[in-house]
């Protein structure tokens, strides 16, 4: 339900349950005095230096530094986002989660409507299984029989049958009180406006549930048994389903392994299924679009290391060049992408059946780094021995990193380019710095120092300000206040450098979610960007945070401090120069030194007397 959690829900929360028993049911516990111990779940060690306080209800490990509450080992060891988290402490005691703003009929409607849209896709799922079992879905059984799956993965994967006939889902659910307006919103009816007739969306296929990390079914694929085009037919857009998101595979790869290390991505659903049937649980497929950022966040938060696994042919390049782009943002420290090439003509499916899952899991391991593709990728069509030819392939690599966040892997990145150009590391990062100063259609931030020049730009705009990066283009820059948000939310530490009085902020739209963020921080809750997010998740704040933090900051770690101070100094020199008291002061101080000037003998200037005129009048009516 969208709204935020309140947090004395969550204190509240935390107070009953035990996190004693929600670690042991992950991690052999044993009594060790007043605390329990064991083996760290999150980095090898043969001695337990894993503790558990039942006191404090709290665990720490001497080895690796992890530390937490019941939500957080969840959040980490289960790789849950905060609200799903929250809901499964909740569901432990019988709780249901309360959302702010959970009143508003509208949010309470939209709610009710989800959880109709999802009881319906369960119950389209069951009859498409149903209908696989029976004499209509013989057909389907010996496809499925011929590709090699056995019952137990096409139970796994809720694996079925859309009859052949035009209505045949549409009266099963009417007979269940369904209106056919609800099964079109669905995805599950298609509606012909030029003769009015409705009909069912998916007829004689093989269906697969495509379902969300809870495991709801939340949208259909549908295949071909025969030569028929399309091959592949996917739901459309519907309130409960937005395929820029959604991985097929993904609930189940989780399922299959709560330790997950690494996910695979495939181009489609038999490619999940047949890995499945020879154990490598670990695949995924987008559904029927590029990989966006929101899939790899997804998968990201769920595993270090993403393999793409594509056809060697010429599309197979292209799709690959577009995940590379994708990944680069993501890269941080700790992250990893691979790309696999298969041969032309192959897919997974085809090439597991031939070679075998052992010969198929040295390929993954085997598979080419990004920094090798990304280096491959910029060389291509260039000499390598001219001059011309490295220069544009350094100017490549670097129009790359240029997008990859600041960390080791960057500055590795940037050695292996020295070494393969021949141009100094020094060069390079000169160069790469200047290009990071202003990048082309990126966002760019002008310290607030440098903003301020005599007269204040107004404050009454959104949070972000139009302003020209060079000639002829156009940038995003944060405001002051939305700069601060920004720091703040990657830097939850930098809390302690702000002012105790918050006089100095503006009044803003932007304003009351910066207000919001420091009281979070301030009460001394989170310290984790992902968190934080998902704090204010399904709220407006929430949506503005979400956009301030696709941001960049580009400035190192050192200097964020000084950058959030030099914004509040802004903020304020603004502020005191629109105080109607400041501005009062200076007008007497006007008036007085008029008068003095009078009172000494010299002669006022016909514009001195004006003003003298009208500050006396001014002072009168005061």
């Amino acid at each position: 339900m969208a709204g935020q959690i309140p947090q004395r829900f969550i204190d509240d929360l935390l107070s009953r349950v035990d996190v004693v028993e929600v670690v042991g049911e992950r991690v052999q516990l044993k009594k060790a005095g007043r605390n329990y111990s064991g083996l760290c779940p999150f980095h090898q060690e043969k001695t337990p230096s894993f503790t558990v306080s039942a006191d404090k209800q709290f665990y720490h490990c001497f080895g690796c530094g992890v530390h937490g509450n019941a939500l957080r080992f969840l959040m980490e060891y289960d790789k849950l986002p905060f609200p799903e988290a929250v809901e499964q402490l909740a569901g432990r005691l019988g709780l249901d989660v309360p959302r702010e703003g959970a009143d508003d009929p509208r949010a309470h409607q939209r709610e009710k409507k989800r959880k109709e849209g999802v009881n319906l896709l369960e119950l389209a799922a069951s009859f498409y299984r149903e209908r696989l079992k029976m004499r209509e879905g013989q057909g389907a059984q010996q496809y499925l029989e011929n590709r090699g799956l056995s019952a137990e993965v096409i139970n796994a994967y809720g694996i079925g049958y859309a009859p052949g006939g035009w209505e045949a889902l549409k009266q099963h659910l009417g007979e269940r009180e369904i209106s056919e307006p609800v099964q079109i919103e669905y995805g599950l009816l298609i509606h012909r406006e030029d003769t009015g007739r409705t009909y069912d969306r998916f007829r004689d296929r093989v269906m697969f549930p495509i379902r969300d990390l809870r495991g709801r079914t939340i949208a259909f694929g549908g295949r071909v048994m025969g030569d028929e085009q399309p091959k592949y037919l996917n739901s459309p857009e519907t309130p409960v389903f937005h395929k820029g998101r959604e991985l097929y595979g993904l609930y189940e790869a989780r399922q299959a392994s709560s330790k997950l290390e690494q996910l695979v991505m495939v181009e489609g659903y038999m490619d999940v299924v047949a890995l499945a049937q020879y154990g490598i649980h670990n695949a995924v497929a987008t559904l029927g679009t590029a990989t966006t950022e929101d899939h790899l966040s997804r998968l990201f938060r769920l595993v270090s290391r993403v393999v793409f696994c594509f056809d060697g042919d010429r599309a197979g390049r292209q799709a690959a060049s577009r995940a590379l782009e994708t990944a680069l943002p993501l890269m941080i420290d700790g992250r990893e992408a691979r790309f696999l090439f298969l041969a032309e003509g192959d897919d997974p499916d085809t090439l597991v059946r031939r070679e075998g899952a052992e010969a198929f899991k040295d390929r993954v391991t085997c598979a080419m780094p990004l920094s090798e593709f990304l280096f491959e990728q910029a060389a291509q069509g260039r000499d390598l021995n001219t001059v011309e030819g490295r220069e544009r392939f350094a100017s490549q690599v670097l129009e790359a990193l240029n997008k990859v966040p600041d960390g080791m892997l960057k500055s590795l990145l940037l050695e292996a380019l020295a070494k393969r150009s021949g141009l100094a590391q020094q060069q390079l990062q000169a160069l790469l710095d200047k290009r990071t100063a202003a990048p082309r259609g990126q966002a760019y931030w002008e310290p607030a120092s440098e903003q301020f020049h005599g007269e204040s730009p107004g404050l009454e705009n959104d949070s972000l300000v139009n302003r020209s990066g060079r000639q002829g283009e156009v940038s995003q820059v944060l405001s002051a206040v939305s700069r601060i948000v920004q720091l703040l939310l990657h830097e939850p530490r930098l809390i302690v450098a702000l002012p105790e009085s918050l006089c100095w902020l503006p009044e803003s739209e932007e304003t009351s979610l910066c207000r919001a963020l420091i009281a979070l921080l301030r009460a001394g809750r989170y310290r984790s960007p992902q968190v934080i997010l998902a704090h204010f998740q399904g709220t407006h704040e929430g949506q503005l945070l979400s956009e301030i933090a696709k941001k960049e900051i580009l400035l190192p770690k050192e200097h964020r401090e000084t950058e959030l101070k030099d914004n509040v100094n802004y903020l304020k020199a603004i502020k005191e120069q629109h105080d109607p008291q400041n501005e009062l002061d200076a007008l007497m101080e006007q008036f007085s030194a008029l008068v003095k000037k009078q009172e000494s003998g010299e002669k006022l200037t016909v514009q001195e007397r004006q003003k003298f005129m009208q500050m006396l009048e001014a002072n009168k009516r005061l």
